[in-house]
């Protein structure tokens, strides 16, 4: 089993979009082995897309994730990342595939519903950065 993060983002949470994503996630045959909801503060947002800030929309793309709550949720299944890379669709929702969360519910390539982790090396810092080792539930009994 391997694992990956998922936000639901600030449009997501807007939409009142979060059962019917999870849903997807779910129907998929993810785990959830964390999930809460909460606002991204302007330093966590910094922190989390460190990767980016040397990008043109560095600062829109906080502004973005700090404008409402968010739900960070850490999945478990097999060839997670990829798997999840696969369902949630490319970033423009106009070149998403039919039937992937961001062609159903994304507007534009900024708020486009989801983010997901695009290697297992980067899913296990995403999810430390949303939770500690012991909000994270281990084998409970799933088969």
């Amino acid at each position: 089993m391997s694992r990956t993060l998922a936000i639901l983002k600030p449009d997501c949470v807007r939409k009142n979009l979060i059962g019917k994503v999870i849903s997807h996630i779910q129907d998929a045959g993810f785990k959830i082995l964390a999930m809460k909801m909460i606002h991204l503060t302007e330093d966590s947002a910094k922190g989390f897309y460190e990767i980016h800030k040397e990008r043109p929309f560095f600062n829109e793309l906080i502004t973005y994730m700090t404008s409402g709550p968010c739900v960070p949720i850490a999945l478990e299944k097999e060839n997670a990342v990829e798997d999840f890379r696969k369902i949630i669709g490319a970033t423009d929702p106009a070149k998403a595939e039919e039937g992937t969360i961001r062609k159903l519910y994304a507007e534009n390539i900024q708020e486009n519903i989801v983010h997901g982790s695009d290697s297992d090396e980067n899913a296990a810092k995403e999810i430390s950065h949303f939770f500690s080792r012991k909000e994270i539930l281990e084998n409970n009994g799933w088969k």
